[in-house]
């Protein structure tokens, strides 16, 4: 028999149930590249009351960073599921062919979403690349599959740290040129480039109308307009994550492989080790990520100069650790109430969500970008940070209320489906009445 998509009754529920939780958070953290300015966070930072303030130290200390990352992790553990759940086949295809073959289309689905969709965030390009990684480490054993995540996590500081330590000697050029300048002496030129460096930094920071203006007029514009302006943003974060970004990633796939061999998302641990990550998740992340999220990025912002000078290490170094601690609380909290059975209808509608996971990403895209650009219903930069959220919820109610429904009457999400015919070279299935579950 033919290797074939995994059966309804073969699927760990408690996977497609996480998975469904990080995806509707994930548009918690999309939804300002949607439709928000950039420009519109400093100014947020510079007055932090109000409702836009509070809005972004929820979601910052709460969310930011810690729904990829929980969906990274289970983008590593359902790679592994799928190697194990293929059989190799005499005269056909190796699984190691299905495997990239279904990441070669997960690569093209996110051009796809990046450059037809006109989505700022895609990761489905990356995603694929990484992936393309894990294979040779799918039978490693967890201990050392944590240990490439702290290797992942060692590379992935180097490249800020040396950015910080280069501002840091631009600072330090700075201000002894200006010294230099009030006592009526002549700086050196390492010292002019410094101070030339640094004011070029703090102009970064300065609000710039016109740049806005621009960037309202064209993300409201038709649709050849968006993707003119959207291409070279596109093209160089491509660029960039593939070689710079991909390692944030790569650490919560790896860690991801060792909580599924460990039984951590398919529900086989005691309850009391899901109390005790989820006490310790939280207990040491919350009070990190307020400093991170928070704290760091006011100073960051009001007082960058000062924030230089007392800071020898880059303060947002702790990104990967409290999304690590912060992920864990957030998954051991949910399997907690599952296991409670409180709430049953919202677990089976995350369950679906979850299990159309690929088809619900890119429905997020469709729906937030004709939402917002212009040859759409053009909201782009008309609503306030905490606005946002309205859409955010008006999207996970469409989507909890469409895939529980959707999955009645079908086997996949449309998306699924497509995604599965073409790694299998093979139209699948798609009703229920015709084909046994």
């Amino acid at each position: 028999m033919a290797p074939q998509p995994v059966a309804k009754a073969d699927r760990i529920q408690t996977i497609d149930l996480i998975r469904g939780m990080a995806l509707l958070g994930i548009l918690m953290m999309n939804i300002p590249g949607f439709g928000f300015l950039g420009s519109g966070f400093n100014a947020i930072l510079r007055n932090p009351t109000g409702p836009d303030f509070y809005t972004f130290a929820i979601v910052g200390t709460a969310f930011e960073g810690t729904m990829r990352g929980l969906f990274s992790m289970l983008f590593g553990a359902g790679m592994v599921l799928f190697t194990q759940n293929k059989r190799e086949l005499e005269n056909g295809p190796t699984v190691a062919e299905y495997y990239y073959r279904r990441l070669l289309w997960l690569v093209l689905f996110g051009v796809i979403n990046a450059y037809v969709l006109l989505w700022r965030g895609d990761i489905l390009f990356f995603y694929g690349l990484c992936g393309m990684l894990l294979y040779p480490f799918r039978q490693t054993k967890a201990v050392w599959l944590i240990g490439l995540a702290v290797v992942c996590m060692g590379i992935n500081s180097i490249r800020p740290e040396l950015w910080y330590s280069n501002l840091r000697g631009n600072r330090a050029g700075y201000l002894e040129a200006v010294n230099l300048e009030k006592a009526h002496k002549k700086p050196t030129e390492k010292q002019k480039e410094a101070k030339a460096a640094w004011e070029k930094f703090e102009k970064n920071f300065a609000p710039n109308p016109k740049k806005d203006a621009k960037e309202r007029k064209e993300m409201r514009s038709d649709y050849g307009t968006v993707f003119a302006h959207l291409l070279p943003e596109n093209s160089n974060s491509e660029t960039f994550y593939t070689y710079y970004g991909s390692w944030d990633m790569l650490l919560m796939m790896f860690i991801g492989m060792a909580l599924l061999q460990w039984g951590f998302f398919s529900n086989k641990l005691p309850t009391s080790t899901y109390a005790v990550t989820l006490l310790v998740g939280y207990g040491l992340g919350l009070p990190i990520s307020w400093f991170y999220a928070v704290v760091s990025q006011i100073d960051w912002v009001q007082h960058t100069g000062q924030m230089v000078d007392n800071y020898r290490t880059l303060p947002f170094q702790l990104y990967d650790i409290r999304r690590v601690l912060l992920a864990l609380g957030h998954a051991s909290l949910l399997l907690l109430v599952y296991r409670s059975q409180v709430v049953p209808w919202l677990m089976r509608a995350l369950t679906a969500v979850g299990q159309m996971a690929f088809t619900n990403y890119l429905m997020q895209s469709i729906i937030c970008t004709l939402f917002f650009h212009g040859y759409g219903l053009g909201y782009y930069g008309k609503l306030a940070h905490y606005e946002l959220y309205y859409v955010v919820v008006g999207v996970w109610i469409f989507q909890l209320i469409v895939s529980p429904i959707w999955l009645q009457y079908f086997l996949f999400g449309p998306f699924e489906w497509l995604w599965r015919s073409l790694t299998y070279w093979k139209m699948q299935p798609m009703r229920r009445t015709l084909a046994t579950v």
